[in-house]
């Protein structure tokens, strides 16, 4: 299966819900900020990544797990990419979307606005890192029902 996670920015929620799957940070505990700051695909994509599919690893079942910058037009990106999957021969059944914006919360947008869009790394950094803390239980609580969900497939 292919898990891909989405979020406007691809920058926070998404890249963090992908380190919880891979194991890369733990589900029994909330980080500290420097732990998600040495996840090595947080906070760090720029404008011209948007749309682009990252392949972050492969889980111990086998899934591919992704993230996805898909902007606010998730009604047009998500239909396009399952109809160019079926296109290229694959069962529709074999890829899983996963939306990690209902786990965002206003530090995230604040901080994530001022780091990727502004260009203000040292100012919003330190915030959309503080706010994926306090968002963390809810990406963990969704990657858990992802993988419930893949394994129950």
């Amino acid at each position: 299966m292919h898990i891909i996670y989405h979020c406007v920015g691809g920058a926070h929620s998404s890249p963090t819900a992908a380190a919880i799957h891979l194991n890369m940070l733990p589900q029994d505990r909330i980080p500290s900020v420097s732990d998600l700051l040495h996840i090595p695909f947080y906070d760090t994509l720029e404008t011209v990544d948007r749309g682009t599919i990252f392949l972050r690893g492969i889980d111990e079942y086998g899934n591919h797990i992704y993230n996805f910058s898909r902007q606010f037009i998730p009604h047009l990106m998500l239909p396009a990419l399952l109809d160019l999957w079926e296109v290229l021969g694959e069962n529709k059944e074999d890829i899983l979307f996963v939306n990690t914006m209902p786990c965002v919360n206003i530090w995230m947008k604040i901080g994530g606005f001022s780091s990727r869009r502004l260009k203000w790394v040292r100012f919003g950094r330190p915030i959309v890192a503080k706010g994926t803390v306090l968002a963390y239980n809810n990406l963990v609580k969704l990657v858990q029902e992802t993988k419930h969900r893949c394994i129950n497939q």
